[in-house]
């Protein structure tokens, strides 16, 4: 059922938690959503979404992690949230948040994994403070852009994203909170998916190329790569890419894999819950990619890696590709399977390369993340200024 509008401010600080894009970037900021709501009562947090598949998966999370309810809500109106253009798994961004900066105004604080909702700023929305969780650790350079200077608050999972972001000058020491990474968190207290089942166990590869048209492996190479591990039994294969990739695309309308479904060494997800919440980085032994942030998520534990350097770039010195000093890279595939053999083989050598990495990456403390996202958040904005935790 859909709220009402939220109420004019009043005495109580009112945050909104908002999610207009993919689903996987909800498991980035709803555990801030919890612990805000957990930790801080006098604030009214809700929760918004453009989405009935979003607010029903934000409803699934809540009721597994067996947390108190955070009221939750469709964005108006109906019409637009059944808009998709060109495959899109969602309605337009920039629309929806037209239609809905009125409403969001209201709120003493907007909370996004996302970076389109800085066109609030544009909208009109002046008052209401704008928070950005990131969705992600990576290095590619994408993420580091101007819209950063519209939030009033832009958080960094630890010292290498936020120390980028500063020298960047895309934020200031006073709008930056380095908070580690609230999705483990969440993770952690969620009961597990359950791996895929292969018919013969091997060694398990997650091949999880990205989105990007020239960066990703897969418009030059990944029918290949499967065809590859199609024909070489010394290990079973997650495919399992950015949901970017195939945005809202079943796998059977997909002719390249058409081929590989219901192989028995090939398991096959194109955005799936297990696609997004850990599942395969935590089930795979060795990872092959390009330039996705799931790397960092991967190495949670040291594993051996290997990427794919599918547009030739000169990528050494170049922080964007920094995670590809913790594997060896290819800049072709002939002898796909042996290069991975070689790189579980010659694990050794990578091993401090990607523990020095992941504690750049992510700045893990005693207190939970999600806590130290939201005291964050009551800490820096000024309608949260006499609430004391």
């Amino acid at each position: 059922m859909t709220r009402p509008a939220p109420k004019e401010r009043g005495a109580r600080p009112s945050v909104c938690f908002l999610y207009i894009a993919q689903t996987h970037q909800i498991l980035h900021s709803l555990p801030i959503a919890i612990a805000l709501a957990k930790g801080w009562p006098e604030i009214d947090v809700q929760i918004a979404t453009a989405t009935q598949e979003h607010l029903d998966y934000v409803r699934a999370l809540l009721a597994a992690l067996n947390v108190p309810p955070i009221p939750a809500h469709l964005l108006r109106p109906a019409w637009l949230r059944r808009l998709r253009l060109k495959g899109a798994s969602g309605p337009p961004k920039a629309l929806m948040l037209a239609a809905n900066a009125r409403r969001l105004s209201r709120y003493d604080a907007i909370v996004t994994p996302e970076r389109t909702t800085a066109l609030l700023r544009k909208l009109g929305v002046k008052d209401s403070k704008l928070v950005y969780t990131q969705h992600g650790a990576g290095d590619r350079g994408g993420p580091f852009e101007p819209r950063l200077k519209q939030f009033d608050l832009v958080m960094a999972a630890g010292p290498k994203q936020r120390d980028r972001m500063l020298s960047e000058g895309w934020v200031t020491p006073e709008h930056c909170a380095m908070v580690g990474y609230p999705k483990f968190d969440l993770i952690d207290a969620l009961p597990p998916s359950p791996p895929p089942v292969f018919v013969q166990a091997k060694p398990v590869v997650l091949y999880n190329p990205h989105f990007h048209p020239t960066l990703g492996s897969w418009p030059r190479w990944g029918r290949q790569i499967l065809e590859r591990f199609a024909a070489d039994e010394r290990y079973n294969l997650i495919f399992a890419p950015h949901i970017r990739l195939f945005e809202g695309a079943p796998p059977g309308s997909i002719e390249a894999l058409t081929p590989f479904m219901g192989h028995p060494r090939i398991h096959l997800d194109l955005g799936g819950p297990a696609a997004i919440d850990m599942t395969y980085t935590r089930a795979a032994d060795i990872y092959l990619g390009d330039v996705s942030s799931q790397v960092y998520e991967f190495l949670r534990t040291p594993k051996p890696c290997l990427f794919l350097n599918a547009s030739n770039v000169d990528w050494r010195g170049d922080e964007s590709f920094h995670h590809w000093l913790y594997g060896p890279v290819l800049d072709d595939i002939e002898g796909l399977t042996d290069a991975v053999a070689l790189a579980q083989s010659g694990h050794g050598d990578y091993v401090e390369a990607q523990k020095r990495g992941f504690a750049e990456s992510f700045d893990l403390r005693e207190t939970p993340s999600s806590v130290r996202a939201a005291q964050a958040i009551v800490d820096r904005l000024p309608a949260m200024k006499n609430i004391v935790k």
